[in-house]
Parts: C-alpha cells; structure tokens; sequence
C-alpha cells in the first residue's frame, strides 16, 4: 500500500520552558522555513499548561501537522489533541532525555530532526493510557517518581541527565519499597519493587530498558524492579545503562494490552517525566493511536 507523504504546512510549538526550547525556538523556525515545511503559525509557549489548548486549536483549524519541540512531558501533554484526529504529529526533541525520541529512532539533532520532518514518512503507533490519560512512552512509579518529583528546575535544564543521576542518589537515602500488584486480566502478581515502569516506547529516562516491543507492539511493557534493595535498583539502573548482560537479573517484565496497578501505600506516578496521577491505576495500549513522522528509511 502507497504511503502518504508528509504534510508540507505545519503548526510549529515549542515549550520554551524546556531544556533547550527557548535557545533553539528561533533557529527551529528559520531552519524548517529553509527545509521547505510551509509554518501556519508558530507559537513560543512559557507557561506549559498553555501548550493542550494551542494545540486544540491548531488541529481545530485544520493544520495538517503539528511540530511539537520540547521534552516527553510536553508531548504527553499535547498528544491527546491529536489522537483520532487526521493530523501528523512531528517531535523537535528538545527536553533533558527525550525518551520518545529515543524509541522512534528519532536524531536528537535540531538540524537532523528538522531533516526528518522535511523529508520522512508516517507511521502509525501506539500511544500507552494512564486510566483516560494518554502518554506517549512511559510512566513510572517509585523512585523515578520521586526523583521527577523533587528534582530542581535548574538542575534538569542545566545539568541533564548527569543531574538526574545526581539528584537520584539524594533521593535514595529516603526512599522506601512498596508492596506491588499487577492484574493484568487473568492473573494477579504480588511481590515488593523499588521502581515500576510503564513501557509503550523502548526507553525511560533516556536509557534503552528494553529492546524488544516500542511504540508498535501493540501492547505495554511493565518492568519492576524486584525485593526490597535500594542496591539491587542502583545496580538495575547501572547495567541497564550500559547494556551489560546481565541487564534483566533484577527485573521482572510483564507484557500486555491492559493491568490494574494497586501498590501499598499509595503511590504517585510520573507520567512521561510529569507527576499526575497515584494509584490504584488502569493502564493500557491504545494501538496504532496517531501518526508521527519518522525517518525514511
């Protein structure tokens, strides 16, 4: 079957809150403008809560694709405007780990990602759900949560992920393991984790944790972190990052369309870098849930 190409007309948006949107908001313009992508209209966004209703309207005037620059947090915020609407969705990936880049195989270069937008193809993918709340590559829950949580502004846009990793380390001192259930329909796991992630795409926070399933297997990927052992976390983080071969020694992983998440106590979730929800939580694939715009080959 015949692709359709890329829009030529697009609405551009860039959160200049995020880690490089204000310096490259400027240069994204002029360098899609030279790329020969027609902009509708530009918008330089400050306030993040801003950026849905912007792009409401985009779609509502019928752009045909949306260029959304800034980090995970801005696109999931964004990406419910646009699914079951005929509008292409482009990524400037301009945030601290730009985990949805990584997992679409997307360049992280300004000048690269522009190329992409300019010259690539659609491709229809999956979005992950957080009760009626669409993501676009993951969520988590426990440490990675606190961290996203408590980290200073001025630490992620300056430091990046070297910040993270920083902030991550204070951040252990006080945390504590939780009880952990996953349902997902048929069968019910109970065992204790430090660290639960909620996969649609193949990385969170910047690290490949998976390389297997991403943004079109049509189903999500939960990985926990099991026992007790702020330890046994560190040395998941620490393998995982470096693709040792021992990188799934402690984690469990759990496939499928659709799991009810209970934890005691409570816990808040980060949703693609923001914290917005606590459980008990529903989350599940919506398949095949927008079009973005990939490279060509």
């Amino acid at each position: 079957m015949e692709m359709k190409p890329l829009p030529r007309e697009a609405t551009l948006i860039v959160n200049t809150h995020s880690r490089k949107g204000q310096d490259l908001y400027d240069a994204a313009r002029t360098k899609l403008a030279a790329a020969g992508v027609t902009l509708l209209a530009t918008h330089a966004i400050e306030e993040p809560k801003e950026l849905a209703a912007v792009t409401r309207a985009a779609v509502a005037k019928g752009t045909p694709m949306v260029i959304v620059g800034g980090g995970d947090g801005t696109l999931a915020g964004v990406v419910d405007e646009l699914v079951g609407k005929d509008c292409v969705f482009g990524v400037l990936p301009l945030g601290t780990a730009n985990s949805f880049a990584r997992s679409l195989d997307l360049p992280l270069d300004l000048d690269a990602a522009i190329h992409v937008i300019a010259t690539g193809r659609r491709k229809r993918v999956d979005l992950g759900m957080i009760d009626q709340d669409y993501f676009v590559n993951g969520a988590s829950i426990g440490l990675s949560t606190m961290i996203g949580e408590t980290v200073p502004h001025k630490l992620k846009k300056y430091a990046g992920r070297a910040g993270y990793l920083a902030w991550a380390l204070k951040s252990a001192v006080s945390f504590k393991a939780f009880r952990l259930e996953l349902d997902d329909g048929s069968r019910t796991h109970r065992l204790w984790a430090t660290d639960v992630r909620i996969l649609n795409g193949t990385h969170h926070g910047g690290v490949e944790l998976s390389d297997k399933g991403g943004v079109v297997s049509r189903d999500l990927l939960i990985q926990a972190v099991v026992g007790e052992s702020k330890l046994a976390l560190a040395q998941d983080w620490f393998a995982k990052f470096f693709k040792l071969r021992n990188r799934d020694a402690c984690s469990r992983d759990f496939r499928g369309k659709c799991f009810r998440i209970t934890t005691r106590p409570p816990q808040r979730i980060s949703i693609d870098g923001e914290v917005l929800a606590c459980t008990p939580i529903v989350a599940k694939v919506a398949p095949a849930a927008i079009e973005v715009a990939v490279a060509a080959s």
